[in-house]
């Protein structure tokens, strides 16, 4: 039927191959499999598997001929987290010392002084707030902030104080310091007050691996591929292997962004394009955290986030979907550069999983960037997820290599100058966290 346009899909797809011969089969073998050796022990985050994979990026990122980000000597872009554990917390109230169980702070300051002639926000957790939900976001602020508890939250406090006591934070990055304190009367946030608190702080160095090529039309305007390098180390031993290599998590998608790299190098772009693997995803998104707070959101215009591309998608080979996809018109603007194609994306079929909410894309979309993440993981039945068993056995070059070329030919027009992806409303993704 209609056989009078089949020379028309048969040249697109030549176009498509001919781009994508630059994305050759042996090497993504190559990379994919390096990262996922045994001798980079799980890439866990803090440990020497994640150092070797770094230093391994590095070197891939010079052979591809990129440039360090603007203001940077290296393709490194070191930060640190911080392990903190309380020593003291004192509270005054009106004169009057209060119980240092009601206080407890986040923070990466060994000490902290404040009154209320410090300035600092004023926030809130009321009564019918979610607790969680509120810690989380307010411990996101940019900002020196005093939050006050409402009494009917005393229990959710107590048990988040107490676990700080005991176990110390989980790891933090250098955002503001935040003072959570527990009203036990309604008029304690009216009077005079004053907070003292020390900790033992611990500072753990980390890095994201990034480059650059810069536009030739529209350098300040940035288009970001990325993936995460970490996965999750050493695990109890199945069979006598400890190892969770991460071949598909995401040492798949960390090799695509190389190649992708690459074949870019050779096909200039007119808007700049980064290229970025993101340590710390496992244990928090800190890597991309991090990384969105270097750059102004407003000239990225897209970010192609590439996450477990190993195997084939629920929907067969030449295809893959797209996180979040009815949140900016991204994915049809992929969609029409690769219409007369054999590849096609899709929308997310998991939306009960979360994927968008669960990638480095995330913290870009809660800024308003269309951020989506590129993947064709089998998530509801992929028994190999976070195992030993995630090996380069599992993984199908064929279809890997495939999937980069899509990615490649899809990214064309926006790399060009020619779309721009609508902007995502920051107000609905930072309401879910």
């Amino acid at each position: 039927m209609r056989k009078y346009y089949t020379l028309l899909p048969a040249l697109c797809l030549i176009t498509l191959m001919t781009q994508g011969q630059q994305i050759k089969k042996s090497e993504v073998k190559r990379i994919l499999s390096t990262l996922a050796a045994d001798d980079m022990q799980g890439r866990e985050t803090f440990k020497p598997g994640a150092e070797k994979a770094a230093t391994f990026l590095e070197k891939e990122f010079a052979a591809a001929g990129l440039q360090p980000l603007a203001g940077d000597n290296d393709f490194r872009q070191s930060f640190f987290q911080y392990d903190t554990k309380p020593v003291k917390q004192e509270l005054v109230l009106n004169g009057q010392a209060t119980q240092g169980e009601r206080v407890f702070v986040s923070s990466v300051e060994a000490n902290i002084s404040w009154t209320q002639d410090t300035e600092v926000e004023i926030a809130h957790i009321n009564a019918g707030d979610n607790f969680d939900s509120k810690v989380r976001e307010l411990k996101r602020t940019p900002k020196n902030t005093l939050v006050w508890v409402d009494s009917t939250q005393t229990e959710k406090f107590n048990q988040y104080a107490g676990g700080l006591q005991q176990h110390g934070a989980s790891k933090q990055d250098s955002t503001a310091t935040v003072v959570f304190v527990l009203k036990q009367q309604a008029s304690d946030d009216a009077g005079k007050w004053s907070v003292q608190a020390s900790q033992e702080v611990t500072r753990l160095p980390l890095c994201n691996v990034a480059g650059m090529i810069t536009g030739s039309g529209k350098p300040d305007e940035y288009v970001i591929f990325s993936g995460h390098y970490d996965h999750i180390g050493i695990l109890a031993p199945v069979k006598q292997d400890s190892i969770a290599n991460g071949a598909d998590d995401d040492a798949s998608g960390v090799t695509a962004v190389l190649m992708l790299a690459r074949y870019f190098k050779t096909h200039p772009p007119v808007r700049s394009i980064l290229f970025v693997a993101f340590t710390g995803e496992e244990i928090g998104g800190y890597g991309s955290r991090y990384f969105s707070r270097q750059l102004d959101p407003e000239k990225i215009v897209a970010m192609f986030n590439i996450e477990m591309i190993g195997k084939e998608s629920k929907f067969g080979k030449n295809s893959a979907f797209i996180t979040g996809y009815e949140r900016s018109d991204f994915g049809q603007i992929l969609g029409r550069n690769l219409e007369s194609s054999a590849f096609h994306f899709y929308p997310d079929p998991y939306p009960e999983q979360q994927l968008f909410y669960r990638s480095d894309n995330a913290t870009l979309a809660r800024l308003g960037v269309p951020a989506h993440t590129i993947s064709t993981t089998q998530i509801d039945k992929d028994t190999l997820y976070h195992s030993v068993n995630d090996e380069i056995e599992s993984m199908d070059f064929d279809n890997i290599t495939s999937i980069i070329q899509a990615i490649a030919t899809s990214a064309t027009s926006i790399v060009n100058g020619k779309d721009t992806p609508s902007r995502i409303d920051k107000a609905a993704v930072s309401s879910r966290r």
